[in-house]
């Protein structure tokens, strides 16, 4: 068996946290058995690593390791995908069709986001776990399948049982082994140590110096939350490298690159965040009741303006309202960052490799969509299917928006 430090080098796992080399510790205990295992933690804290460890330590390494985003499926076609269909099963069934659970016999299913599947897949999932079987979208046909089954989730599941949007027996089955790993922020000491490793491998990839953290620099990013943990951290070493062409920086350069998650709103109190979608819902409202006053107070402002003609006796009434309005636009002038670029220099650094990149304007999500496919498949010499792994959908979906938008 091979010692923890062994594996980390093999996956590219970072970190010497107690709950982390725990987690790994028990990955590599399961990996031998066939029993099923479920990963659990926050988004982006790196689950699809333990599946693949569990594959490539145990007897089914020489077979097929298929990973399935459950959450990128339509609730229509994953039936279809999971098991298989039959010619003229359903509309647009030309030819009968295997499933993962068929093509991946022997090997190991990796299914992310398990927490999203819908309720009548759950049956289906839960006659494979039990006794291998499982019947084709459109067949009367029993088949058998040898198949270990590794999930993910970052959705409490206790909360989605009681919401009867999980099936308590499934929950059992698939955690007979329940893996967690811990967020970013609960692994304090491994903040800067991943930081460092990921701007290293920015320098190299953009060929540039790598860029470090003064010790203010270093505090602050260690005191953050890091709400999209080990993403989140990969994106702002990405972000700091390309953009800034100072390579020390500080704490008040850092702090530009972390958002701001200490807004007025409600504190949420004895309960535990799922997910950011309820964090950007409260935000977006904020700004909606924030704006409809603004427009209300204008229209009273203006209201009142017609109804006197006197500017000066409006002016002293609502003085207050119209000092809040010129602050907040002095302020926001104020706040705005003038870059300056150089122009041609004939003084050259052996890091100046600067690619002009022209803005979008465009904020229609369907050019961006079009846009992301069309840099995708052109980056993958046009094979659909490297280029749906990148983009995080099936081939199926990637086709058939290649056929909406005539790409």
């Amino acid at each position: 068996m091979e010692n923890l430090q062994a594996i980390k080098q093999r996956f590219g796992i970072i970190g010497n946290d107690v709950q982390l080399n725990r987690a790994l510790e028990k990955a590599v205990r399961v990996a031998p058995t066939d029993i099923s295992v479920l990963v659990t933690g926050e988004s982006g804290v790196g689950k699809e690593s333990i599946p693949k460890i569990i594959h490539s330590l145990s007897h089914r390494k020489h077979a097929k390791y298929i990973a399935v985003n459950c959450g990128a499926i339509p609730e229509g076609t994953i039936d279809s995908e999971l098991f298989g269909h039959e010619k003229g099963s359903f509309t647009g069934a030309t030819q009968d069709r295997k499933g993962y659970f068929e093509v991946a016999d022997g090997g190991t299913i990796f299914l992310d986001e398990v927490g999203e599947l819908p309720l009548t897949t759950q049956v289906r999932l839960l006659r494979v776990l039990e006794n291998g079987e499982f019947i084709k979208v459109g067949s009367s046909k029993t088949q058998k399948t040898d198949v270990r089954i590794v999930a993910a989730t970052n959705v409490n599941m206790q909360s989605a049982i009681q919401k009867e949007k999980f099936r308590e027996d499934l929950y059992y089955r698939l955690s007979t082994v329940e893996i967690h790993l811990p967020a970013l922020r609960e692994r304090n000491d491994d903040i800067h140590l991943l930081f460092r490793k990921f701007a290293s491998d920015f320098a190299q990839k953009y060929r540039m110096p790598s860029i470090r953290l003064n010790e203010n620099a270093i505090n602050l990013l260690l005191n953050y939350r890091f709400p999209g943990n080990i993403r989140q951290l990969k994106n702002l070493a990405e972000q700091i490298s390309v953009i800034e062409e100072e390579r020390n920086i500080t704490a008040s350069k850092l702090q530009q690159y972390l958002p701001n998650n200490n807004g007025n709103l409600p504190a949420v109190i004895g309960g535990k965040k799922e997910n950011d979608f309820s964090t950007e819902r409260d935000i977006m409202y904020k700004i909606l009741f924030d704006m409809r006053n603004d427009i209300n107070d204008l229209k009273k402002l203006t209201l009142d303006l017609m109804k006197s003609g006197n500017i000066e006796e409006v002016q002293e009434e609502h003085n207050q309202l119209i000092e809040k309005i010129y602050r907040e636009k002095e302020s926001q002038e104020n706040n705005i960052e003038v870059l300056n670029i150089p122009q041609n220099t004939s003084e050259k650094k052996d890091y100046d490799f600067i690619e002009t990149i022209e803005e979008d304007e465009s904020l229609s999500l369907q050019d961006k969509e079009i846009e992301m496919i069309k840099k995708s498949l052109e980056k993958n010499s046009n094979k659909r299917k490297l280029a749906a792994k990148e983009l995080g959908i099936s081939e199926r979906t990637l086709y058939r928006k290649i056929k909406q938008y005539d790409l």
